[in-house]
């Protein structure tokens, strides 16, 4: 049974939506702050929590499995798992913050800033 399984899908086919996510999530990780529409803030946004409630667990499996959701990028795992998770080590989750910038010029989407906490 398909019960609790939507997903916004972005207008893409599944390997690109992924591919989406996960350089989003890359970005947040390593700048802390992006700027996005809200359709792909509201998307990406379990993503990173999921990760950082991960990293939070600081164990070999959990640092594999995100290598695998950060597409082998060893960089961001570190950053995720010395620099990112610690700071969280005492909250139960709500780890992003979304704030909204109002309409994009160009089409009107509306845009938001998606942060750490």
């Amino acid at each position: 049974m398909r019960h609790q399984k939507t997903r916004n899908k972005l207008s893409r086919d599944s390997a690109h939506r992924r591919a989406l996510l996960m350089n989003l999530t890359k970005e947040i990780l390593e700048h802390e702050r992006i700027r996005t529409t809200e359709a792909r803030a509201k998307a990406v946004r379990p993503e990173i929590e999921r990760l950082i409630t991960l990293a939070k667990q600081n164990d070999l499996h959990a640092r594999r499995q995100a290598l695998s959701a950060l597409a082998q990028d060893k960089f961001a795992v570190h950053r995720l798992f010395e620099e990112v998770a610690p700071r969280y080590a005492e909250r139960p989750g709500g780890y992003t913050r979304i704030l909204k910038l109002g309409p994009r010029r160009s089409d009107s989407s509306e845009m938001v800033l998606i942060e750490l906490v």
